[in-house]
């Protein structure tokens, strides 16, 4: 063997020693050995990588924390917690505990070696706190009705395709497809008073929601290393991450060039660009062209994905429960709603609000660990076991939407009465339980043309960061 081998041999064999001494400390010396969890997420992140990669953690974790109790080792330095209690601890808005690494891995990373954050990925919360503030009050209930006039356009294409297309040749639809051509029409509609073409052409236009499916694969799992992010997607040399964003980019740079060259295109509607170039010269010392090109992009983007999520969820939930379609339909009805429905004509219906909230409870957005940094001094849990500062700590809706000591019996089914005042209760008791419930939420609808094809049919739920929906074949049908 020549001296260069023999070095080599050398520097591999101290690596694999390294390595090893890293894992063996991990198991034997980490503070957090007391807590339960695998036995092979002690050792390494790896292990809450490939079970993040099979996109159906939020099973494990739910399995875990029912097993294991209300804190579950995830890694060697992360606990998930379940206990509702600890929710206004983990994710106060006063003196707010950092945000871990994994949300770096959102970052874009720009010529000559800049990281370009926004506000989802910065862990600086003053900074994120300052830059939400301007565009804040655009997202109230109040505010958002200003955009029911635009809605109402996608919403009417999406009823004129799915009669020209499947009721009217009785064909099925796999309703998933459409909820998030849908979603993703609307948010460009009231964003910029223009659709992507999606719910017109019946695919998916220009692959957006295929690259953005494929990029949250991509940060759901790296993000559990987000170290890897360095060598895949940050790698100033050669770029071995996900597809990028670019064409979301330029179309929205695009969108905002054309509105300062030739206006407003509707001087009756006012759209999300033309509120955000307001901004600009009201808020000139946060506002600059960059920050409107970012929350644009997190309008269209983020926005249309926990849209489509939502729709997806309540409309298979209904369909799956006749009971719960047949009182739906029945309260519809007798409001004598117009079509689009508007909102100041819905926000009373009972059931519907029922609907809603149990649907997003059992079936959250985004069903993953929201982690944070402990902050100094460590802190004590609920039961008196102590997490010291640096750990990890996060909690999963998936999971805190199923405790029972919060929401009943029967958390894994899909009960809207479970909003509602029951007959043995009294107003004092249900406002309560109420207020309960919504505090520890961490998270349209069917109407009686739609049904499911076969009753029995069961859909494809992957967990990548966001939730998405595959597979709910429909009928539409014309009722006389």
């Amino acid at each position: 063997m020549s001296t260069v081998q023999g070095t080599l041999v050398n520097i591999i064999f101290c690596c694999i020693i390294l390595l090893f001494s890293r894992f063996l400390w991990n198991y034997v010396f980490s503070p957090l050995k007391s807590f339960p969890g695998p036995v092979a997420a002690s050792f390494t992140n790896l292990w809450r990588l490939q079970d993040v990669f099979s996109g159906r953690c939020h099973i494990t974790h739910l399995d875990l924390h029912r097993k294991l109790g209300s804190v579950v080792r995830m890694g060697p330095n992360v606990l998930s917690l379940s206990d509702p209690q600890m929710l206004n601890q983990v994710y106060t808005s006063r003196k707010p505990w950092l945000k871990s690494d994994l949300y770096n891995v959102n970052d874009v990373l720009l010529p000559g070696g800049i990281r370009l954050k926004n506000l989802f990925s910065h862990q600086d919360e003053q900074w994120h706190l300052t830059y939400i503030r301007p565009v804040k009050g655009l997202y109230s209930i109040a505010k958002s009705q200003d955009f029911e006039p635009a809605m109402d356009v996608t919403i009417n294409l999406f009823i004129e395709k799915m009669e020209e297309r499947f009721m009217k040749p009785g064909k099925a639809c796999d309703i998933a497809d459409y909820i998030s051509y849908l979603a993703w029409d609307l948010m460009s509609q009231v964003t910029f008073s223009k659709d992507l073409g999606m719910l017109e052409t019946g695919c998916d236009t220009h692959k957006l929601m295929e690259t953005s499916n494929k990029t949250l694969d991509y940060f759901a799992s790296i993000s559990q290393i987000p170290k890897l992010d360095r060598l895949f997607d940050k790698n100033p040399f050669i770029r071995l991450g996900p597809p990028s964003f670019e064409w979301a980019t330029n179309f929205v740079i695009q969108q905002y060039q054309d509105r300062l060259a030739k206006g407003s295109p509707d001087a009756h509607c006012t759209d999300y660009l033309d509120h955000f170039i307001d901004l600009k010269s009201k808020h000139p010392d946060i506002v600059d062209d960059n920050t409107i090109v970012m929350y644009t992009m997190s309008n269209v983007v983020a926005g249309s994905d926990t849209t489509a999520s939502a729709m997806c969820s309540a409309l298979y939930h209904v369909l799956k429960h006749p009971e719960v379609h047949e009182k739906l339909c029945q309260e519809l009805r007798s409001a004598h709603l117009s079509l689009p429905a508007q909102w100041k004509n819905v926000q009373g219906l009972q059931y519907l609000d029922a609907v809603m909230r149990e649907a997003m409870r059992l079936t959250p957005g985004l069903p993953m660990l929201l982690e944070r940094v402990v902050p100094e001094g460590g802190f004590y849990l609920p039961d008196g076991r102590f997490v010291p500062e640096g750990t990890i700590v996060g909690m999963n809706s998936w999971v805190v939407n199923r405790n029972n000591a919060v929401f009943g019996d029967n958390t894994d089914s899909f009960i809207p009465e479970r909003w509602l005042p029951s007959e043995h209760e009294s107003n004092e008791q249900y406002q309560a339980r109420l207020s309960k419930m919504k505090g520890t939420d961490m998270t349209f609808g069917a109407g009686p043309r739609i049904k499911l094809s076969k009753q029995d049919h069961e859909w494809t739920l992957i967990n990548s960061w966001f939730t998405r929906q595959h597979d709910i074949p429909v009928i539409i049908q014309e009722i006389s």
